[in-house]
């Protein structure tokens, strides 16, 4: 046991190491009850400024690229790749994608929203409930894209640039809807993401540790 984490602990490396504990000294120190950001700070005016620098008819597509961003979407994204890596046999990739996607979701829904609570911002153009912070789209897509990117470049590594070419557009066309709509203050977004990023790193040393020790089958 020792042994694997040592060996997860390599595979993460020094710089990963060392931003997981960042973020995780970042939420820590800034505890439960996250104010809403000050008329006159740097989250307030970046989002008031957005739509004036955007065109108009950027709202109605960004709306929609926000919702179908959504949960119901992606889940039909991620069973359909489930689904893929099953009929492949690729047993790794599917653990790896499902404890993935599943993990987030509930790092994000049910233990960050819940201790920050941070309201929402005001005028919002969607419907929308629960709390802010962070940015449960922001992370999910970090984590489902590029995790999805990732496993699909190692059995076809012919596809790595287009994948991430436009796994990132994608990504980053999320992030901005959800600013344009007003679901998410900016912070909101970058603490996601950087949730994302350190969940998605986890998991993929754990995938990588697992397949150098022959504990899952990948054919």
């Amino acid at each position: 046991m020792t042994g694997l984490l040592l060996a997860w602990v390599k595979a993460l490396g020094f710089f990963r190491i060392i931003f997981i504990f960042t973020i995780l000294i970042i939420l820590v120190w800034s505890g439960p009850n996250l104010a809403i950001p000050h008329s006159d700070s740097l989250d307030y005016l970046l989002l008031e400024n957005i739509r004036r620098w955007m065109p108009d008819s950027f709202g109605p597509p960004l709306a929609i690229i926000y919702q179908l961003s959504g949960t119901l979407f992606t889940g039909v994204l991620v069973i359909s790749l489930l689904f893929y890596f099953i009929l492949k046999r690729f047993w790794a990739d599917f653990l790896c994608l499902f404890f993935g996607t599943a993990g987030i979701l509930g790092i994000i829904d049910r233990i960050l929203k819940p201790w920050f609570d941070r309201p929402r911002p005001d005028n919002s153009s969607l419907l929308l409930s629960g709390a802010s912070f962070p940015s449960g789209h922001a992370a999910g897509s970090m984590v489902f894209y590029f995790m999805s990117c990732t496993l699909l470049v190692a059995h076809y590594p012919r596809l790595r640039l287009p994948l991430f070419v436009l796994s990132s557009l994608w990504v980053s066309l999320i992030w901005l809807s959800a600013l344009y709509c007003r679901a998410h203050w900016p912070s909101d977004i970058l603490a996601g993401a950087s949730v994302g990023f350190v969940w998605l790193s986890i998991c993929l040393a754990a995938l990588k540790v697992c397949e150098r020790h022959k504990r899952l089958p990948s054919t």
